[in-house]
């Protein structure tokens, strides 16, 4: 049963139409991802839930109540945001109680509140320093125990960790997600990282040009791309050019090679396909099954210590995959020529 619902929202700009027919439903105490470039209207749909920005079109639903036309204090929505936002003159402490304070609830329950906050994200030892006394992630940390504080229906997060450092980045997107499943509040995670995306979500929405390219799990989004898309910008491709041979039996020839794919084929025979290939899916293995063998120079490689990622040139169509570290084989050095072994079910077949 969905909890927070998003009806054919659209929001316009003047001529400009940012987010079109938009629609989603998340369920109580799910971690949902929006996934995008720059400019596809994933904050735009965010700003619309939390009550920033007024839909053009369609209505959002939190528990059964319609909350298109109220103001962002009465929605009951806690949001976190790229910048942290803290109040520079307050304390730890007194930032996490801003919104209780608010909502006028007494010194006794905000000191407790407060307190539980602080301990939930690990800080209750700083509530008397200052935002400039503290790292990033540790404000950003406090941003979220501000936006949890006053305990409300929905958590909406935009690009939370995108001013912090790598290594934080990963820390701290898992301690975004322990905390979120120990509350069971629902959450909206809006970013343009990939990795962050199929990391922490339940589902991920893919955006593209203001709509939803695909709603999957990120199991779904990774292995099941629906959208061309979707297919280059979650994971890195190869793409291959083969001509359709038969589509009653998904039948289709690359170079010389002719085989069958597991997926169907909606096109002619003798009309060309673009096939997709995780780098992952290749092997170059002795004793590798695959339906086919493809030839190519070494371009590149790199050694990354538990992977190495190789780059061929196969007649000119680059092809990259990845292979784990094997200490008993060294990886193959640019200029060789080797051959690599694909399964069919492994290739993605690409709609426009």
């Amino acid at each position: 049963m969905s909890f927070l619902r998003i009806d054919a929202v659209s929001k316009s700009f003047g001529t400009n139409t940012v987010v079109k027919d938009f629609n989603l439903s998340i369920g109580k105490g799910e971690f949902v991802s929006f996934l995008g470039p720059s400019g596809c209207g994933k904050t735009t749909v965010l700003r619309m839930v939390a009550g920033f920005e007024t839909p053009s079109a369609g209505s959002i639903i939190i528990d059964g109540n319609d909350v298109t036309g109220l103001r962002p204090n009465r929605r009951r929505i806690g949001m976190v945001f790229q910048a942290y936002a803290l109040f520079p003159n307050m304390n730890v402490f007194d930032n996490v109680a801003f919104g209780l304070k608010i909502a006028k609830l007494s010194k006794a329950e905000i000191e407790k509140r407060v307190m539980e906050m602080l301990k939930l994200i690990h800080l209750d030892h700083l509530a008397d320093r200052y935002p400039y006394q503290m790292s990033g992630g540790q404000q950003q940390r406090v941003a979220l125990a501000r936006a949890l504080a006053p305990k409300p229906q929905v958590l909406l997060l935009d690009e939370p960790l995108s001013a912090l450092d790598a290594k934080i980045r990963v820390s701290l997107r898992e301690e975004i997600r322990e905390i979120q499943r120990q509350l069971g509040i629902t959450t909206v995670f809006v970013t343009h990282d990939q990795e962050e995306a199929l990391s922490i979500s339940d589902r991920i929405v893919v955006m593209h040009g203001g709509r939803a390219d695909q709603i999957g799990t990120p199991f779904e989004i990774y292995n099941r791309p629906q959208t061309r898309f979707v297919a280059s910008f979650v994971g890195t491709l190869s793409l291959l050019q083969a001509q359709v041979v038969d589509p009653s039996s998904n039948s289709v020839r690359i170079g010389d090679t002719t085989f069958s794919l597991n997926k169907p084929i909606h096109k002619k025979a003798g009309e060309p396909i673009t096939l997709a290939l995780r780098p992952e899916a290749g092997s170059l293995a002795e004793g590798a099954k695959g339906d086919l063998k493809l030839s190519g120079t070494v371009s590149s490689s790199q050694f990354l210590g538990s992977v190495i990622r190789t780059r061929l040139d196969v007649g000119g169509t680059p092809l990259s995959f990845d292979m784990f570290n094997d200490s008993s084989h060294a990886p193959p050095t640019i200029g060789e020529t080797v051959t690599v072994k694909i399964a069919s079910d492994e290739l993605l077949v690409l709609a426009d």
